[in-house]
């Protein structure tokens, strides 16, 4: 093949086997699509898979020059049928079987398009998904040099499968290394045995070696490899108990050749090669994180107060709470993230139809009947356990009762409408007995008691009121002078579906420990809440043994800010409402905490916090169960192949780490590297650092890789959080994720960890 002369052969970029596969040659052939942005926008685009077998390309008939590119590792689901918002809003039901919508991990606008037959659309949607599951099923070794192979096509200009000088530094800058033009030219001709001026096949293969080469691996490898530059089983069982701190068998350490070895004639001989040890540290078991705690690993069988819960502030918006858009996707996606408690705002909407978006504000709306068929189709998804709709209702009782009717057909039997006994129930049932059920928060007009008193029999059907304290962030987003005393109108319909979270107000932790059933709960605004865990933890912790609080961001992050969750969990608090919609840290420190047990979005609280006669107290932090004083070590190695910030070619990162402790206040901490100048591509510190950590079950670490700025803020470029409990120990990798929280394909941080029980 004189076409591809210069390449090494691994290098070619059709996944492996699929040579021949129709899918891929379906979409290498591509076809005409009709794309939908409104009832009046339609345009026919020609789509079609690129040769790289990575990027999606489509032109419009007209003018050649919109041709646009996406790249497939962009897409986070491609969904068939009239799923879209815009696709159910701007399309008629009788091209359902036509339809069908691209999704991206970004911010990036959904790509909704109408294929002109439902064979065709079929054949899209699967030969998409297909390319897809092989992309995210390629191994982190694969995927680095598909990365490497990517980037070297991009800088081979003349398209010849030859890098020339120019090229080579092209190259380098692609992949975020800044060379001076010695080092370029030292390596180059370190590489250009046949003194050609290019590089072609076997040197293009060798500068790649010179650039992946892994020091600090060499090294950990050479120490363990004793005999002939390979590892025996017996070798790696010493590494990996002595280093890793593993219970480890030498049937483990065959296992691991036979999957990571990737020399043939070392497989047979039972040996491992520094190549099949490198795949070893970055496959997952050699990840920072446990992977025991990937899957659900605690007991789920408690009360669900028992546990934190992922829970989101006003799900339904997009961006920011004053003008943003209102969405069904921002359900889909905070349901994604494993998220257990979402909030619906409604409000009274034309043709007797109830709408939610932010009452007040310029924030568009949509139908509640819409959200409520998102909500049930993604739920349980990422996670089996029971999701809370939290209601906040603003509708007429008429509008009411078309919610309740709405909810009873949408959700049908998987919506809680009656306690899950025959009796009056005295605590809260299990996440596991809730798999799969929907649970409604709200306001309700009597007790649950009442209905299982004789009298409910005697009850008047029609809508009762009855006096209440007005209480929720409806009260506060309307600064009228009303007086706190109201009539409370209610759908009885809509009353009698909440059953195991009633809102109420709250008059201090005395009266609800006389007064509230378990069942009866509050919303703190997040400065009330903070006062409380400040100054009154232990009372905090024991009113959460037998209920549940929610929490929710101030009214003043008008732009979907967000609050540190930690303290409020210190406290017991297990439905802290965050802005999923935003990135900051107080988000990373979200899904770094529901990253573990499945992400099944429900954490267990340790025994103390779950203990009605609990001496604990994060503030003060006296003798007991909780204090399990530990050292942890952190030595900070290397980082590879970190993202670039911005787009301008020539920005190459200073990047440096920040290590970070979250949990109890005597915990919380903050330690940083040094910046390495100009270097993304595989930077060194080898710093150390020392950690106190007393409550090991409430802390969190935090990576964090910053590109050092010297006049402004530091740009975010990468991090990873995770419980403290859930680190590994020794030497490990953490991957990446970016800002939405989306792992950076090839990029991690390389870092020994040892954490000892403090004298």
């Amino acid at each position: 093949s004189s076409g591809h002369h210069g390449m090494p052969a691994e290098t070619n970029t059709k996944p492996e086997g699929m040579e021949g596969d129709m899918d891929l040659q379906f979409l290498l052939q591509g076809g005409d699509l009709l794309k939908v942005r409104s009832s009046s926008w339609k345009k026919t685009r020609y789509f079609k898979l690129q040769e790289d077998c990575n990027t999606m390309w489509h032109e419009s008939k007209k003018t050649f020059k919109t041709n646009q590119t996406f790249s497939l590792a962009d897409i986070s689901a491609v969904r068939m049928g009239r799923q879209s918002e815009g696709l159910r809003k701007y399309t008629g039901e009788q091209v359902e079987g036509r339809c069908f919508s691209i999704i991206f991990k970004a911010r990036r606008k959904n790509l909704d398009l109408i294929a002109s037959s439902e064979e065709e659309a079929k054949q899209w949607v699967n030969s998409l998904q297909k390319m897809l599951s092989i992309i995210n099923n390629l191994t982190a070794q694969q995927k680095t040099e598909h990365w490497i192979v990517s980037c070297l096509r991009k800088a081979d200009k003349n398209e010849d499968d030859k890098l020339s000088q120019s090229e080579v530094k092209n190259f380098l800058r692609l992949i975020n290394i800044e060379v001076d033009d010695v080092y370029a030219e030292m390596l180059f001709k370190k590489c250009d045995k046949s003194k050609s001026g290019y590089l072609a096949g076997e040197e293009i293969r060798h500068f790649y070696d010179l650039l992946t080469h892994r020091e600090e691996i060499v090294v950990i490898f050479g120490e363990y490899a004793k005999t002939t530059g390979y590892m025996s089983p017996e070798n790696l069982v010493e590494f990996l108990m002595k280093e890793q701190r593993e219970k480890a068998t030498l049937a483990d350490a065959h296992q691991i050749i036979e999957k990571c070895e990737p020399d043939e004639n070392a497989k047979q001989k039972k040996l491992l090669s520094k190549d099949g040890f490198l795949m070893y540290m970055h496959s997952p078991d050699a990840l920072v994180l446990n992977s025991d705690h990937r899957e659900v690993y605690q007991d789920m069988s408690h009360p669900i107060n028992h546990y934190f819960i992922s829970s989101s502030h006003n799900t339904y918006l997009m961006e920011d709470q004053l003008q943003g858009p209102s969405s069904t996707e921002a359900y889909i996606r905070a349901l994604l993230k494993g998220c257990r408690c979402v909030e619906l705002d409604c409000w009274d909407g034309s043709d007797d139809e109830p709408v939610i978006y932010h009452g007040y504000t310029l924030t568009s709306t949509i139908l509640f009947k819409d959200a409520i068929q998102a909500i049930k189709e993604y739920a349980f998804k990422t996670s089996d356990y029971p999701v809370i709709l939290s209601l906040e209702n603003h509708c007429s009782v008429e509008q009411q009762e078309v919610m309740s009717h709405h909810m009873r057909s949408i959700l049908g039997s998987a919506l809680v409408t009656s306690p899950l006994g025959d009796s009056m129930p005295t605590e809260f049932p299990s996440p596991e007995e809730l798999k799969g059920k929907f649970l409604i928060k709200g306001k309700r007009l009597n007790k649950l008691e009442a209905s299982f008193a004789a009298e409910a029999e005697a009850a008047d059907d029609t809508n009762v009121t009855e006096e209440e304290e007005s209480n929720d962030e409806d009260e506060d987003k309307k600064e009228e002078n009303q007086s706190k005393k109201k009539k409370l109108k209610m759908a009885k319909g809509l009353s009698d579906m909440v059953i195991y979270c009633k809102s109420v107000h709250f008059n201090g932790f005395e009266d609800a420990r006389k007064n509230l059933s378990f069942y009866e709960m509050s919303s703190f605004k997040e400065g009330k809440a903070l006062e409380l865990a400040e100054e009154s933890a232990n009372a905090y912790i024991r009113h959460n043994v037998d209920k549940l609080s929610r929490i929710y961001p101030a009214g003043i992050r008008t732009d979907s800010s967000n609050y540190n969750p930690v303290p409020l969990w210190n406290a017991g608090c297990q439905i802290v409402a965050l802005n999923f919609q935003t990135s900051c840290s107080d988000m990373d420190v979200n899904q770094g905490r529901f990253l573990v047990n499945g992400k099944s979005g429900y954490i267990l609280k340790p025994a103390y916090m779950r203990d009605r006669g609990s001496e604990f107290d994060p503030i003060t932090l006296t003798r007991g169960d909780w204090l399990k004083h530990k050292t942890l070590h952190v030595m900070v190695i290397s980082a590879q192949q970190l993202p670039k910030v911005n787009e301008k070619k020539s920005s190459i990162v200073d990047p440096l780490v920040k290590v970070q402790v979250y949990g109890v206040p005597d915990d919380v901490a903050e330690k940083e590297t040094n910046p390495i100048d100009n270097n993304g591509f595989n930077p060194t510190w080898n710093e150390n650092f020392q950690f106190d950590v007393y409550v090991p079950d409430l802390a969190l670490v935090r990576f964090a890789v910053e590109d050092y700025d010297t006049t402004s803020d530091n740009e975010f470029v990468g991090q990873f959080t995770l419980p403290f409990n859930s680190l590994k120990m020794g030497y490990r990798h953490v991957p990446l994720l970016n800002k939405n929280g989306d792992v950076v394909p090839s990029a991690g941080l390389f870092i020994h960890i040892m954490v000892l029980d403090a004298e």
